[in-house]
């Protein structure tokens, strides 16, 4: 089982062993529950309940925010709409990112940035995201000035990458149960600063590959976050921290899951910033992990745009002529 803290006591007499706590779990496996974050359960519920409402609507109410219709990448995929690895993931989903306006003449990832799509036969869907966005964002922020301190840095080390336009992206995600493809989602790294991922009760499929290779079960713990960190943490910290290989096997047939997770990124044009960690920790730092087929860039805006063309190279196609 994954590491459990509990961000309740993080700012009291208890804060020097939360920040050991928190730099272990995710220098060892990058990934951890995290209880204590403040959120009642009538608010986790009430979010969960909005997305089964969307997901339960007609097909049509669905297409009318077909992310194909959005520059940004915002919107509906359909089943099999998004693929990881060039594989088709079995999952439908809602992407929603800050509400902006289009940036003129935009090139590369600064067409990321604009306006969200809204299901007209649900507008308290909209409601409750918007204001799901604001509580999650404090819970990360919050966890970022705990890692910097942990790291020897000061803790507002993160701030200024925040304070302006940060491109966080919500996905609202429904796997169908599908006895023919197993893959929910394929293996992958998330290629932001911080994921908080909130899980259906009894919603089994999340797997995370452990330093040796193998592959073990994140069932959802009641009223816990599954938090891990993204590829600009470990850009961050040389290595230190390392983003982990997860994955989402489709459900059993007659069954899915929902899951709602929370992508904490930095703005667009943000460079993140890289710690002069102590020798201690620098002693134990890997190194960024070269992948040649999968650079890991500094400005969060070329990671977002890599992974977002790649998986929607329908939308890419259609709006960016960026060949599949």
């Amino acid at each position: 089982m994954l590491p459990v803290l509990d961000l309740s006591v993080a700012d009291g007499p208890d804060s020097d062993q939360f920040r050991r706590d928190l730099l272990a779990a995710t220098h060892d496996i990058g990934f951890f529950y995290l209880v204590g974050h403040g959120l009642s359960t009538e608010r986790i519920d009430g979010v969960l309940s909005v997305a089964r409402e969307f997901f339960a609507l007609p097909d049509n109410a669905k297409q009318e925010i077909s992310q194909l219709l959005s520059p940004q990448f915002r919107g509906y995929s359909r089943v099999g709409g998004e693929l990881t690895n060039g594989e088709v993931d079995w999952r439908e989903q809602v992407d929603i990112g800050p509400e902006r306006d289009v940036v003129p003449g935009a090139q590369g990832f600064w067409n990321l940035q604009g306006p969200n799509l809204w299901p007209s036969a649900l507008p308290e869907f909209r409601t409750v995201l918007q204001r799901w966005d604001l509580d999650v964002s404090a819970i990360g922020r919050r966890l970022l000035r705990h890692w910097a301190a942990a790291l020897g840095a000061p803790e507002e080390t993160f701030d200024a990458a925040f304070a302006h336009d940060p491109a966080t992206l919500i996905k609202v995600v429904r796997y169908p149960g599908n006895p023919d493809n197993p893959q929910g989602v394929g293996a992958h790294k998330d290629s932001g600063v911080l994921t908080l991922l909130l899980v259906e009760p009894r919603s089994d499929g999340l797997q995370v590959e452990t330093p040796t290779g193998d592959w073990v079960d994140v069932p959802p713990l009641p009223g816990a976050f599954i938090v891990n960190i993204g590829e600009l943490l470990e850009v961050a910290t040389g290595g230190y921290l390392r983003a982990t290989r997860h994955r989402v096997s489709a459900p059993r047939p007659g069954t899915d899951r929902v899951s709602i997770p929370y992508f904490l990124n930095p703005a667009l044009d943000v460079n993140i910033p890289v710690i002069d960690l102590p020798e201690h920790l620098a002693a134990d730092a890997r190194g960024v992990e070269a992948d040649p087929s999968n650079p890991i860039f500094a400005t969060y805006g070329e990671n977002a745009w890599k992974s977002r063309t790649r998986a929607h190279p329908d939308v890419a196609q259609r709006h960016h002529r960026i060949a599949p």
